[in-house]
This record gives structure tokens, sequence and C-alpha cells, in this order.
């Protein structure tokens, strides 16, 4: 289906399934999907169960990195090496919109892509402090081209922190 259709389709099953009342098992491979239709999302992964949950309880307390990779849109950052080590864990959670363009922030990086969008500007961001580069969500139409340097500040009270078995660890 196109995008258009796909939204059109899931109105109508949500609308459907709240004028039936009835217990639907809706499968998608589609977060997204999964997100805006379910109550509750059974996520699975190679036939094993990784975390049963409203979305938002998923969203907000991923149970491993498989479900925390897999949950929100652009995917959460997943960050390794020393950033992960200063909090003693082996890989840091933050998602897009937890991460601040901000004078004095905490990292330095360079826009390597830009995609404006209207509502939304989603960046890609490289910074020489951590493993890879991070995806960065700021609201609004943002003027910064790829080779633009920027400052971002994480916000600690959103970071998700898992071990080295790739289980979340305790806040």
């Amino acid at each position: 289906l196109d995008a258009a259709l796909r939204v059109q389709t899931r109105i109508e099953i949500a609308r459907l399934h709240r004028d039936l009342g009835a217990t639907m098992i809706y499968v998608t491979h589609d977060q997204v999907e999964a997100m805006t239709l379910a109550d509750k999302i059974v996520v699975l992964n190679a036939g094993r169960i990784e975390q049963v949950g409203s979305p938002l309880e998923l969203y907000r307390a991923p149970r491993n990195l498989f479900v925390a990779g897999f949950i929100g849109s652009p995917r959460m950052n997943l960050i390794s090496g020393d950033e992960a080590a200063k909090r003693s864990a082996a890989t840091l959670g933050i998602r897009p919109e937890h991460i601040a363009l901000r004078d004095g922030g905490v990292w330095a990086g360079q826009v390597l892509t830009s995609e404006h969008l209207g509502s939304d500007t989603f960046l890609t961001v490289g910074v020489a402090a951590l493993s890879q580069p991070v995806q960065v969500r700021a609201p609004g139409e943002i003027a910064l081209r790829p080779g633009d340097r920027v400052m971002l500040e994480p916000d600690p009270a959103q970071m998700h922190l898992f071990d080295a078995a790739g289980m979340r660890m305790a806040a």
C-alpha cells in the first residue's frame, strides 16, 4: 500500500476495533502500525517473546536492546564505547527527540544529513566522542545543512542503560 492508503487503513482498522469492542490480533513487522493500533504489543524476535506491554511501556522502558532498537521512529540511538562506559553500561540508548541542539552542549558534532519534514527536522550528526553518528529530532524547520557544526545536549533523565548481555539496567 502507498503511504496515504496505509494511514487510512490504520484509521479504519482502529475504528472497526473500537466499534466492535472485540479482541483483535494484528500481526505486523511495522512498529508504527503496532504503536498506533495496539493496546498491548508482544515483541517477537526469531519466535521468542522479548517484551509484552502497552506501546508507551515499550517505548519508555524497553527490556533489552532488541526492543529499544525496534520501538520508535526513528529508532533509538544505541551508543557503545566510552560514553556508555562512563555510566557503567555496555550500551547507552537515547531517543532522537531526547537530544537537543544547544550551545554549550556536551557533544560536539558535524551534520552529515538533514531531512526537512516541515514539522520536524531529522539530523544525522557525526560526533567524534561517540562510536557512531546519532540521529537528532529537532522540532520545526531548522536551517542546518551537511557540514554545519553543532553542539548536542542529551537529556540524562531519558537515557537507557544496557548491560553486556543487552538487558536494561536499573536506573
